[in-house]
């Protein structure tokens, strides 16, 4: 493996890249769905069997890491790496989601935030210095800014004070980062859902020459059309040559929508939660496997997925354990979640090193449109 970060376009259909990213601890073939392991470990998988879907590289949490177990114990433990059992390239978000979603429970200011723990009601701090240094003490692969997101809709004057401070946030961070062989910080995006402000934005970041960039407050409650419209604005203004992440996102529909874009990685806690949830993402589109019209149906959920928890056990037993809120029900519907997120970014991969990635994309949706044909 390269000791240094790199990543190479080794193909593009329309605005739709083919890449790697290659870093000490592995290599990530793009485009990429991030499994979310919010805690070190993502929900009810053996990180091992996450592996063996297809996953390069997981994502975890700055700000729940910092509460339980604690970045400097983490750091004499060894490293997320070492604590979770992933060898492999390992994503760290800054804490800023948590800016937005425990809006209760936080206090931002020009020096950084201020949280009171959602779990024992303890005050911390975090500066983008502070978010750095708990991102090194995971020792994470590629790291990411401190940044302010806002929930659509809102202010343009809301969106774009957070824009701002999000910009000077992003330059603290590229100096407490500094020079890390091997590594990345990625900046973030803001601007909301004004062009002009995500434009701003990203010719900020660019001009301070990040190893890779993210667009981050998206998915936070406005329409597909107007993230997609978001996208077409922004993707632009970055360069060629970096990776390029959409935080949060999302469906399958969004991903389809967001490569077609020109988007690298994608991370989203939709598969696993929807898992837990009952419902189960195939090639046939969404299964509610909580609809008693499951009840005696012995077909599984896609008799030719390589996936065991897809292709081997009945919809009548997955009703059953849903039904039932039996814990091997979430487990299995996870399973099948990703690694049907796996197969749908190999098949997008393919389709672009092939040159058909918006014919292959319509089929996708086509099949998806027709839906899962009930049994006779």
């Amino acid at each position: 493996m390269s000791e240094n970060f790199t990543f190479n376009l080794l193909a593009r259909d329309g605005a739709a890249r083919r890449g790697e990213i290659t870093m000490p601890r592995g290599t990530v073939r793009t485009p990429a769905f991030m499994p979310v392991g919010t805690a070190g470990t993502v929900k009810a998988m053996y990180l091992d069997q996450v592996r063996e879907l297809g996953s390069d590289i997981i994502l975890g949490n700055t700000y729940h890491l910092m509460l339980r177990p604690g970045a400097e114990r983490m750091a004499r433990l060894g490293g997320l790496h070492e604590f979770a059992r992933w060898p492999h390239p390992i994503l760290t978000d800054s804490g800023g989601f948590q800016v937005m979603s425990l809006a209760d429970l936080r206090k931002i200011t020009e020096k950084g935030v201020t949280f009171r723990s959602h779990v024992d009601g303890q005050v911390f701090e975090m500066s983008p210095e502070r978010s750095i240094e708990i991102q090194g003490l995971l020792d994470s692969d590629i790291q990411m800014q401190l940044d302010e997101c806002i929930a659509l809709p809102a202010e343009r004057s809301e969106i774009e004070r957070a824009m701002e401070l999000s910009l000077r946030w992003a330059e603290r961070c590229k100096t407490a980062f500094g020079d890390q062989p091997g590594k990345a910080m990625f900046g973030i995006v803001q601007g909301g859902d004004d062009v002009k402000l995500r434009e701003r934005s990203a010719q900020a970041l660019k001009a301070l020459d990040l190893k890779g960039y993210a667009v981050g407050g998206l998915a936070v409650g406005e329409p597909q059309d107007v993230m997609f419209e978001m996208l077409e604005a922004t993707c632009p203004q970055l360069p060629e040559e970096k990776p390029r992440y959409l935080m949060g996102v999302g469906t399958p529909d969004d991903i389809l929508g967001a490569v077609a874009r020109g988007i690298d990685m994608f991370d989203c806690v939709m598969p696993t939660r929807a898992g837990r949830h009952g419902l189960a993402y195939t090639r046939h589109g969404k299964i509610n496997l909580k609809n008693a019209r499951h009840a005696e149906d012995p077909r599984p959920l896609d008799e030719e997925s390589n996936c065991p928890a897809s292709r081997d056990y009945s919809r009548a037993y997955l009703h059953h354990l849903v039904r039932s809120n039996e814990a091997l029900g979430g487990m299995l519907l996870t399973w099948n979640n990703l690694a049907y997120y796996q197969s749908l970014m190999a098949d997008i991969r393919s389709a672009i090193e092939q040159g058909r990635f918006t014919e292959r994309a319509a089929e996708i949706r086509a099949a998806w449109a027709r839906g899962d044909i009930p049994p006779r």
